[in-house]
């Protein structure tokens, strides 16, 4: 584990991996916006996101080492119900190996073949936004519950028991062309 304290708004990536760093914390809910807005407000006051990187230089036969980072990150939220429209708690855990390569028509191009992610190695890296990027492409796309806790309403009765449907608005006109003419 490296000893030397890793910024995450701040990180370089390739430092982390030359050493092959490992470095970890939490960040509240709320410093994730994007996160935050999507979740149901007020049902998960205080909620965390827990996070942990470790690099990796991996050997490449003759030619300079990839570089690898191991992303984690587990957060639990609540999302609204698109059944009940009631709270369902969405559990989310993330891991991760991405592949950083020195361009971006590189990375773009190895990231539709590959099944790991590919990023362009920049210097510094705000790992909190990838973090947030990661957990905000993990969510579901209609959040529910497998069995909702109350029972969904039941769409209203127009007619009374007993009584006849009401008449159709054209029945009216339909009887006028069947008179005979007088």
């Amino acid at each position: 584990m490296s000893v030397k304290p890793v910024d995450p708004l701040r990180l370089d990536v390739a430092a982390l991996a030359a050493e092959h760093g490992e470095q970890g914390g939490h960040w509240p809910l709320v410093d994730l916006e994007r996160l935050a807005e999507s979740v149901l407000p007020g049902e998960t006051p205080g909620a965390q996101v827990h996070w942990q990187v470790e690099g990796d230089l991996r050997p490449q036969a003759g030619s300079a080492p990839e570089i690898w980072m191991h992303l984690t990150a587990q957060a639990g939220l609540a999302m609204r119900c698109q059944r009940c429209l009631g709270a369902v708690p969405v559990p989310l855990d993330l891991d991760r190996w991405i592949r950083f390569v020195p361009d971006g028509s590189q990375a773009e191009t190895l990231d539709a073949e590959l099944e790991d992610d590919v990023l362009e190695l920049q210097r510094w890296m705000n790992l909190r936004e990838l973090v947030e990027d990661e957990l905000l492409l993990a969510l579901p796309l209609v959040p529910r519950h497998d069995a909702c806790p109350t029972p969904l309403p039941m769409p209203a009765d127009d007619e009374p028991a007993g009584e006849a449907p009401p008449a159709h608005p054209f029945a009216a006109l339909a009887q006028l062309r069947k008179k005979p003419d007088a």
